[in-house]
């Protein structure tokens, strides 16, 4: 994507003029100056111009004294000038302003807003050919929402804390939910995913959902003629008693010739079909049988009717005379603890009062130890008549349920005779017949492999079968694997030309945890298992210079061909303490000098070779 940073912009407060930085266009520009003089915040100034979510931009004398901030673009539209009103004590403002044309000039003064954030954002999206769809239809997860110019700004920016980062490889991807949006569109942005195979998704999506409503209408229609087939004889029989069809006509048992009679029958004329008495005998007979098995089945249930009864009042009585049986001993048993008083104490008044008494005690023990025996020899039949209760029960059930089809069937044939001696209303009985019986084969017809619902849901399972193809996961593997390793050869390569400790080393770009890892012999070790912040910076570097390779070798690509560092040097010349600011205290090392002359070395032959190329 061409798009380059050629004007940053500053507004003051004041009626002084505008604050003017000129970058010069395909080649490196470096900005230096003094500590605290402004020059990290270029990238959280160019940052929110392009519609950041908030206003990182560092507080302090450049927000106390800026009343708006912008920047010029070179694009393949022309010239395009996006200014943001700084936020105050707001986190972010959507007043923006945007001029477009073949070259901009830059106002003295900024009013007012002329559009609003999401107006750039659309612009920017526009501008970059991104597609609108989202990556999993349906979703609600922001994590597989349509990708956004915002989402590039991962490869397009460097700043002090990630350039040297041995955690985070690229901007914004310390918060989960970049992080996690940038693990989704990485496919999409090494080409594996395209946005074909992203409207392939949406139309499979589609498609299913169709295909599972005419697969439940199919069902449906299914369900009703198989139970229309069971109903089949009885329209054959309906149709003898009319005349539609002789007497002697005999019922086929295979279903194809069922239907083909049924066929012939709605085709047949009218106006030749009288009823007979033998077509009338017919059902007549068929009555005669449904008469006798119906006395049959009413004698079987009520015969298990008077068996349940029987049951019951059995089960009552047993259940009366144990009781009785329990009273009495309940009773009798203060017989038994008299007579053990007897037994133990001899001085007992009981005792006194004859032998007399004390036999007539006796025989009531004797009494009722005959009762307890007979109590303990009553048979407990409450789960033998349980079972057979619920046996009785469940043939009545089964016998009433057969009882009451016939009687069902027997109602229609009654009703169909009576109407059939009604002669004089024969043809209308026929012709609402037929009707009935047209309907019930278009039913069956809809159903059928020939049918238009079963071509539909043919083609459909045609056309899904095309589209999963287009989104073979097995190809988008394929692709992404193919654009990795594109890249981690290019990064390969870069690495000897930077300070690295393990220059010729391969290096693996792992999607899943947005890092790298170096291969060395038989350890792969991610970044953050390396030490040293030399090492760190090469392979920021070589990768973020290697995916621009990457994007500028592909045709149209929507990532900005654009790239801000911020302090690649601080590894090799960390900041001074305050009380060395004499530059006669500073001793720089040959080494560390030499290191960060390769990595503007390497950024300027990278920025002219695409510059060549470009053109």
């Amino acid at each position: 994507m061409y798009f380059q940073l050629r004007k940053l912009v500053l507004w003051p407060r004041t009626n002084a003029p505008p604050r003017v930085l000129t970058f010069t266009l395909g080649s490196v520009n470096i900005i230096s100056g003094a500590s605290k003089t402004g020059k990290s915040a270029v990238i959280p100034i160019v940052d929110y111009c392009l519609g950041a979510d908030k206003c990182a931009i560092p507080v302090g004398v450049i927000r106390e004294n800026c009343a708006w901030f912008g920047i010029v673009l070179e694009t393949i539209e022309g010239q395009k000038l996006l200014a943001r009103r700084e936020p105050g004590d707001q986190q972010k403002t959507g007043d923006m302003v945007l001029i477009e044309g073949p070259e901009v000039e830059v106002p003295d003064r900024i009013n007012e807003k002329n559009t609003n954030l999401d107006t750039v954002k659309d612009v920017l999206n526009r501008l970059a050919g991104l597609t609108n769809l989202e990556f999993e239809p349906g979703t609600e997860s922001g994590f597989k929402s349509r990708p956004s110019f915002r989402d590039l700004m991962a490869f397009t920016f460097q700043p002090q804390n990630i350039v040297a980062n041995p955690d985070v490889m690229f901007f914004k991807a310390d918060t989960t939910e970049h992080r996690e949006k940038l693990k989704t569109i990485f496919p999409y942005i090494l080409g594996a995913i395209t946005a074909n195979v992203l409207q392939a998704r949406f139309e499979l999506d589609r498609l299913n959902r169709i295909l599972r409503r005419k697969e439940v209408e199919l069902r449906g229609i299914v369900s009703a003629t198989s139970a229309w087939q069971l109903e089949a004889q009885g329209w054959l029989r309906q149709a003898i008693e009319l005349g539609l069809l002789p007497a002697d006509q005999t019922i086929p048992a295979d279903w194809p010739s069922v239907v083909d009679l049924l066929r012939r029958i709605a085709a047949s004329n009218t106006r030749n079909a009288r009823p007979t008495l033998a077509g009338i005998d017919v059902t007549l007979t068929r009555l005669e049988i449904l008469r006798r098995e119906e006395t049959e089945v009413a004698a079987r249930l009520s015969e298990h009717r008077q068996r349940l009864n029987e049951l019951r009042r059995l089960l009552e009585s047993s259940e009366a005379y144990g009781g009785a049986m329990r009273i009495q001993r309940d009773r009798l048993s203060l017989a038994s603890w008299l007579r053990g008083m007897v037994d133990n104490d001899v001085n007992d008044p009981l005792v006194k009062l004859g032998h007399g008494e004390r036999d007539r005690l006796v025989i009531l023990c004797d009494n009722l130890e005959a009762l307890e025996v007979r109590l303990r020899s009553h048979p407990s039949v409450s789960d033998t008549l349980d079972k057979e209760m619920l046996r009785q029960r469940s043939a009545a059930e089964e016998v009433l349920g057969r009882l009451n089809q016939i009687r069902a069937e027997v109602t229609d044939l009654e009703r169909n005779s009576e109407a059939a001696r009604e002669v004089a209303d024969h043809f209308d009985r026929m012709e609402r017949f037929l009707g009935r019986l047209e309907q019930a084969l278009q039913l069956y017809d809809r159903a059928d492999q020939s049918s238009d619902l079963r071509d539909e849901i043919s083609k459909l399972r045609t056309q899904i079968d095309q589209l999963q193809k287009v989104i073979s996961e097995a190809e988008i593997r394929r692709k992404l694997s193919n654009a990795l390793g594109r890249i981690e050869n290019s990064t390969s390569q870069l690495v000897p030309r930077l300070d690295a400790e393990w220059p010729d080393a391969p290096v693996r770009l792992i999607v899943d945890d947005l890092t790298v890892k170096v291969i060395r012999g038989s350890r792969d070790d991610y970044l953050w298992e390396i030490g040293s912040g030399a090492n760190w910076l090469a392979y920021h570097v070589a990768l973020t210079l290697a995916l621009q390779k990457f994007f500028l070798t592909e045709p149209n690509h929507f990532v900005p061909g654009l790239l801000i560092y911020d302090q690649p040097s601080q590894v090799y010349f960390p900041k001074r303490t305050a009380h060395e600011d004499d530059a006669d205290n500073i001793t720089l090392s040959d080494q560390d000098v030499v290191a960060v002359r390769k990595v503007f070395a390497l950024l300027g032959e990278e920025a002219h070779a695409a510059g060549v190329a470009s053109r």
